[in-house]
């Protein structure tokens, strides 16, 4: 898939999920984010998520790390945001 192809699938989840949150989630509220990320971009993940509350976990082979980051948001707009930074970071997979 080309990175242009990539970005627009990217660009649409996170569409649908802001969506989504304005419908049903009333702010303030506490999300939790999950991702996963090869060991050697995990400070990368470390720096989007400044700020919450982190947890991070090796998988069994050691070649990646489990992050999740909670806080509290005023609005879909803060979350987005964060799912936008974190896009960029190579190998990241968002759960």
């Amino acid at each position: 898939m080309d990175p242009k192809e990539k970005e627009a699938i990217e660009a649409d989840r996170l569409f649908k999920l802001k969506l989504v949150m304005d419908e049903t989630v009333a702010f303030p509220t506490e999300y939790l984010f999950k991702f996963i990320v090869p060991v050697a971009e995990v400070h990368q993940v470390l720096l989007v998520l400044h700020g919450l509350d982190i947890d991070e976990r090796a998988s069994s082979n050691g070649k990646y790390i489990s992050v999740s980051g909670k806080g509290i948001f005023e609005s879909s707009d803060e979350i987005i945001k964060i799912y936008k930074r974190a896009s960029v970071i190579k190998g990241i997979i968002s759960l």
